[in-house]
């Protein structure tokens, strides 16, 4: 299998912490994401992901899996030790219902291409796109808070166990603590987090800070 990356990235950081759980083995093929021309927006790369987007897993069959929970949830499959989904379906709806709210209400408003739209639509500067991103943050992190009091019985997000809600939450907390947010604001979250980055799995594959 071929996962195609961005180091950045906190999507395909996501995809990382799955497979290092699982003990997989994958070739990685790193993208460029940042600026006009990036390499995620050339045809070239649109050829293997018409979205243009990391993280893709490129099966040894040829076939092309796009969107992190996609991936993972194949990645459980083929490989269901550890399981990353709780085993009652209950359970398994609040995790998955935690890591959309994460990347679909947060993620989704803050990648680079959202930056480069502020900017050729609105003539956004850094300053106003950093200010743009704190905002759908700061309302998606009390959202998820209120999810996490709501339905948290255990150590990590969903139950004693890992599963796709930690890994979802994860990356996206680092760069909440990137934009200048102490996490004491959401103490769910934050003890959360703070068992998760003493896991060598989680710690080692956190997006890299951009340059």
């Amino acid at each position: 299998m071929k996962l195609y990356l961005n180091e950045i990235s906190s999507a395909a950081s996501r995809v990382r912490i799955a497979i290092a759980l699982k003990r997989l083995e994958v070739v990685s093929q790193s993208v460029g994401i940042l600026g006009a021309d990036a390499e995620s927006r050339q045809d070239e790369f649109r050829k293997v992901n018409p979205q243009g987007l990391v993280p893709a897993l490129e099966l040894d069959s040829g076939v092309l899996i796009t969107q992190s929970l996609a991936i993972i949830e194949y990645l459980d499959e083929i490989q269901p030790e550890p399981p990353l989904l709780p085993g009652g379906a209950i359970e398994r709806a609040v995790a998955r219902s935690i890591a959309m709210a994460i990347a679909s209400e947060i993620h989704a408003l803050l990648p680079p291409r959202v930056a480069l739209q502020l900017a050729a639509a609105f003539g956004a500067n850094s300053e106003t796109t950093t200010d743009w991103n704190r905002h759908w943050v700061s309302q998606g992190f009390d959202a998820v808070e209120k999810l996490l009091v709501a339905n948290r019985c255990g150590t990590f997000s969903v139950g004693d166990l890992l599963s796709v809600a930690d890994i979802f939450l994860f990356p996206q907390a680092v760069g909440v603590k990137r934009l200048g947010f102490d996490l004491s604001r959401w103490p769910n979250i934050e003890d959360v987090f703070s068992k998760l980055e003493a896991i060598p799995e989680f710690a080692g594959n956190a997006p890299a800070p951009r340059k």
